[in-house]
């Protein structure tokens, strides 16, 4: 069987060149090249595996993401909400795979992802990393067992540079919450407090996000109680769990038909 061919958008960033290195090393697969944006000259044209520090692979750093989509059967993305959804589109023309691991999308790039996957197999999470999905697949096990007098509160912690807020792993273990209450997420997440903000309002599902240091991921879901407490806590110690995950859902989609899919599908749970 052949190898499958996967490309990487992003390739030159941290986690971009994490993802080279993991489809390097991995079975069955094989790096077929990596998109920057526009205007990164100090990248483009530069061979994909000395950038890397994997020796020189006739690999070129390129800034056509079109060409690269037409090209592979998987593209990995962890890049931006506005470059993601350029490429969801391009995975919908060409019918390729498309692994999305950016943070950050909102309510209508949701919604453009899900057409894209009419027409593409998608695999998106919040987080590729398989503890977090079992995190994930826990909480909404013991949000729908206990009581809904238990009060649910999530706190995630990452490195000083992350813009978004709460993390995207966060939202998902909210929306996790939310479906074991059979509650509707938007309703009940409250993500900040701030001031005399009164009594803890029922059945909210709190958030709190901290920052600072190198912290690459810490994830807490907190069922607080009368009497006890209950804490599902997640500690990322490198992204390499995260390519790993990745590459992964790339190769599992292969063969699968259109759909969005998450890396809940990917693992059985």
């Amino acid at each position: 069987m052949a190898d499958v061919l996967i490309g990487v958008a992003g390739c030159a960033g941290r986690m971009g060149q994490m993802l080279v290195h993991e489809i390097a090393r991995t079975e069955g697969c094989k790096l077929a090249g990596g998109t920057e944006a526009p205007g990164k000259n100090t990248v483009l044209g530069r061979d994909l595996g000395e950038l890397s520090g994997l020796g020189t692979l006739g690999l070129r750093v390129g800034d056509d993401p079109a060409a690269l989509f037409a090209r592979v059967d998987a593209v990995l993305d962890f890049t931006t909400p506005a470059a993601t959804l350029q490429h969801v589109a391009l995975a919908a023309a060409n019918g390729t795979v498309h692994v999305i691991g950016t943070t950050g999308i909102d309510a209508n790039g949701a919604k453009a992802i899900e057409a894209a996957a009419r027409n593409a197999a998608i695999v998106w999470s919040p987080n590729m990393s398989v503890g977090v999905n079992l995190l994930l697949a826990l909480v909404e096990q013991v949000a729908a067992t206990l009581d809904p007098r238990y009060d649910i509160e999530i706190v995630e912690m990452h490195h000083r540079h992350k813009v978004d807020a709460p993390s995207g792993t966060a939202l998902g273990l909210g929306r996790a919450a939310a479906k074991g209450r059979g509650v509707a997420f938007e309703g009940a997440a409250q993500r900040a407090r701030d001031g005399h903000t009164g009594a803890r309002e029922p059945g909210k599902i709190g958030f709190a996000a901290l920052r600072g240091g190198d912290v690459v991921g810490d994830h807490s879901v907190i069922f607080a109680g009368d009497g006890e407490r209950i804490e599902l806590t997640h500690r990322a110690a490198g992204r390499q769990i995260y390519a790993q995950g990745a590459v992964r859902a790339a190769l599992w989609a292969q063969g699968r038909p259109a759909g969005l899919y998450s890396m809940r599908d990917v693992l059985g749970l």
